[in-house]
């Protein structure tokens, strides 16, 4: 008896959302409010959109400062491209981010030499929080038959996550990052709200995807979280005895 008062019961209430649902019009689940902001697209694939921050258009560096000391930024600008100088260290923005859509181009010089880690390393820090090589870095690297560990290869968000695909190109070659970076928050009491997630795409090939970062980014170590509010984005001038590599074409929009 118990089994048929429950049956019956689904049948009527399948019966009244039958019903229900011939009642439904189309525009019963038409959304009109609120309309998304009109932004115009690059003319060119890679193109920094209308509402973009330009950090560099291959001009200068006005958008930048050496992540030492925040003095003036020393690498070499020259023919619309930006050279790491190896002998003035690390760059980062002026400007602060908090959650943001990130563009960047890079390449390896042609005439690469070295292996492994000493092969054209450089990294994006996508969120610097101290001076050096502190903060959340997704490494920069040749990766095209070139032999290192996974999580530290280009694409990997550095001794974290390996990437999910290796689209690397080889030297001589421009290559692009396309970055959605979800920064962290903090409780009042400095305790992690929520982590951090980067989502990549590696020559228009997703090799991360909404990845959780366990804290920042540690060459020794396992990570962890320290409170901090928006952040510069950093370039890396590593010490490795390669030719310096270049980049191109940077713009973020916050999000």
């Amino acid at each position: 008896m118990k089994y048929r008062i429950i049956l019956t019961t689904l049948m009527a209430g399948s019966l009244l959302m039958a019903k229900a649902q011939d009642k439904a019009k189309p525009e019963d689940t038409e959304v009109w409010d609120p309309i998304p902001k009109v932004v115009t697209p690059g003319e060119h694939c890679g193109d920094a959109p209308s509402d973009a921050i330009v950090l560099f258009d291959g001009k200068n560096l006005d958008e930048w400062v050496q992540n030492s000391d925040g003095s003036p930024a020393k690498w070499d600008v020259h023919d619309g491209i930006l050279t790491v100088n190896k002998n003035y260290g690390n760059i980062e923005t002026k400007r602060k981010f908090t959650n943001y859509q990130l563009h960047i181009e890079w390449r390896e010089p042609s005439d690469l030499e070295g292996e492994g880690q000493g092969r054209g390393n450089s990294g994006v820090f996508l969120a610097s929080i101290g001076k050096g090589d502190a903060g959340y870095e997704l490494q920069v690297l040749d990766s095209y038959k070139n032999k290192t560990y996974t999580n530290g290869m280009a694409g990997s968000l550095y001794k974290q996550a390996i990437p999910l695909a290796n689209p690397a190109r080889p030297d001589g070659q421009w290559q692009t990052y396309d970055v959605i970076w979800t920064a962290p928050t903090f409780n009042e009491d400095g305790s992690l709200k929520t982590p951090a997630y980067a989502t990549v795409f590696f020559n228009g090939v997703l090799v991360e995807d909404h990845f959780e970062l366990k804290g920042p980014t540690l060459y020794i170590g396992k990570p962890q979280y320290k409170a901090h509010g928006p952040s510069p984005i950093k370039l890396q001038a590593h010490g490795d005895k390669s030719k310096p590599l270049s980049f191109r074409n940077i713009w973020v929009r916050e999000l």
